[in-house]
């Protein structure tokens, strides 16, 4: 049980870092994000509200507030990497490896989460 603890934090603190220089780059980098967005075929109006949902998600996570807030926090990450996974996958950027990281990190504090966390 302990060694599940210890690396349910290490993914969930490594899924922090990724959304939070996700989110970063949202807010301070916006002109290159818009860029990239359009690449992808995005629009371009939801950069700053996903950079906002993405740390209020986090907030849920990390806080463990009740039992569906959290679910949705979890799934609006989950279609959030996926989404952008094959985003990256379908222009063959070669970026799609950091969606799967955060994918990676995601499931195995989600279900590692479920165990070690009430």
């Amino acid at each position: 049980m302990k060694a599940q603890k210890l690396i349910y934090w290490i993914a969930t603190a490594l899924l922090t870092v990724l959304v939070l220089f996700s989110a970063g780059m949202y807010i301070f980098n916006h002109a290159e994000i818009v860029k990239a967005f359009s690449v992808l075929g995005f629009p371009t109006y939801i950069i700053y509200p996903l950079a906002t949902l993405k740390i209020l998600g986090l907030l849920v996570i990390l806080g463990n507030f009740g039992g569906n807030l959290k679910e949705w926090a979890y799934a609006g990450f989950f279609f959030n990497f996926m989404l952008a996974f094959f985003a990256h996958v379908m222009i063959g950027d070669g970026e799609h490896y950091g969606a799967l990281m955060a994918l990676v990190f995601l499931l195995v504090s989600y279900f590692l989460g479920k165990r070690v966390r009430n």
